[in-house]
């Protein structure tokens, strides 16, 4: 087996650690829950359906929700700093975000890490759009939004009302996205 299908069984494991975590120590406890988790059992189930809300602190220390997005047409991208593919695709989010934003586009980076690492890479890389950082809280959002192994990158595309119109777990090609986002804009 080689090091890349280790890491991918190791992230899908911690991933499912997460969502078990979550489900014993916040929807047991008491707390609201954004989305019934256990109704989405996979990306294809979210599809047409309104987006899970969150609630989620930013690289920049403020609190980002769910309602701060309507009325935009959102790429959500969940990464860590670990994750190679994630690097690779995020030079190519930031071009597509760059050219889309006026016309009501953006991209949303979640990161499953540290606030000082992720603050770092996004650094070192270059990237400026909004970033949401964590990782109990982000394995649990990837969960409901369907990235119930906990694989990265693992992307959700919502239209300006807050409807989920595209999931793709792995790097996102550049063609595709765009071909997503055409209709929606």
């Amino acid at each position: 087996m080689n090091l890349k299908w280790t890491l991918l069984i190791i992230a899908g494991l911690a991933g499912a650690g997460g969502g078990w975590l979550f489900t014993e120590t916040v929807l047991r406890n008491g707390t609201p829950e954004p989305l019934q988790a256990a109704t989405i059992s996979s990306p294809a189930d979210l599809l047409g359906t309104s987006r899970p809300d969150f609630s989620l602190g930013t690289t920049t220390g403020e609190v980002l929700t769910a309602a701060d997005l309507d009325g935009n047409v959102v790429l959500i991208n969940f990464w860590a700093t670990w994750c190679k593919p994630c690097r690779a695709e995020m030079p190519m989010l930031a071009r597509v975000h760059e050219e889309l934003n006026g016309r009501g586009f953006e991209v949303l980076g979640v990161a499953m890490d540290d606030v000082q690492q992720a603050t770092d890479f996004l650094d070192e890389l270059g990237i400026t759009y909004r970033n949401a950082v964590g990782t109990v809280d982000v394995m649990a959002m990837s969960s409901v939004y369907g990235n119930r192994a906990g694989m990265l990158p693992y992307s959700v595309l919502l239209d300006r009302d807050g409807i989920v119109r595209w999931t793709e777990l792995g790097e996102v090609e550049e063609h595709e996205l765009r071909e997503q986002i055409r209709p929606l804009l």
